[in-house]
């Protein structure tokens, strides 16, 4: 599910089901956490994440997302991911759908393959993101780039991705590895300081109840459900914004 490998002071996590293009459920959202913390724990100073076969990750498991415990498992790994006390590249070899983009972004730098695509298609589901991933988004792609991503369900290919600065440089999984194995040479206390501070700036400075009263909205709301509904029975959904 999770395949850890070591490279002198830099640890690969590889999401290894390439039959469900690296789909995230509850087991794999869990394992990526403990293994991040397992990786830190064990002497890593840098972290790569990466999927198997041809895609990075296809986003959530269907057969999970609608639920509480999976929400839960996802944003626990990806506050795993984003605090982390050491660099973590995101090797993205494919397509970043939905959790993949959350993945990529919660890394502090991304590497793109060819192939590489991202997209986060909420709006066509009736789901939502946490005001973080928005936020991280805009700082990272730009406020169009991520309206357009948000509001348009828009893909962004590799080279799109570079020129927007959503990604950082082109390359495969051995280039973001060499770009882990440099950082990890580096001061790590520095690394962890700069990497705090850089981080707070996607966090809230405004008390957060109401654009998270909004996302819990998204997720108990008829919509939501007319757009599982509507998957189940391989239609376009309905939506009537309630």
């Amino acid at each position: 599910m999770i395949e850890s490998t070591t490279h002198d002071r830099v640890t690969v996590l590889t999401i290894d089901r390439p039959e469900v293009r690296n789909a995230l459920n509850i087991a794999v959202c869990d394992a990526i956490r403990i293994a991040v913390g397992e990786a830190v724990s064990g002497g890593a100073r840098a972290l790569v994440l990466t999927g198997s076969g041809s895609s990075f990750c296809s986003g959530a498991d269907f057969g999970e997302v609608y639920t509480g415990d999976f929400r839960r498992s996802l944003y626990g790994m990806l506050r795993a991911v984003i605090e982390a006390p050491v660099p973590v590249v995101a090797a993205v070899n494919g397509p970043a759908i939905g959790g993949g983009t959350q993945l990529a972004i919660a890394s502090d730098l991304r590497v793109v393959a060819p192939g590489a695509v991202f997209a986060v298609p909420t709006a066509k589901l009736g789901l939502a993101v946490d005001p973080w991933t928005i936020r991280r988004l805009a700082q990272l792609a730009g406020e169009g780039r991520a309206r357009a991503l948000l509001l348009a369900c828009d893909d962004l290919d590799a080279d799109a991705a570079l020129t927007c600065g959503l990604a950082d440089r082109a390359g495969d999984l051995e280039a973001a590895l060499a770009l882990a194995q440099r950082m990890a040479e580096l001061a790590p206390l520095t690394l962890a300081y700069n990497k705090e501070v850089l981080n707070s700036l996607a966090e809230p400075t405004v008390d957060e109840s109401e654009l998270l009263a909004a996302f819990e909205g998204c997720w108990s709301s008829a919509d939501l459900a007319e757009g599982r509904l509507a998957r189940e029975e391989k239609r376009p959904p309905v939506f009537r914004g309630a």
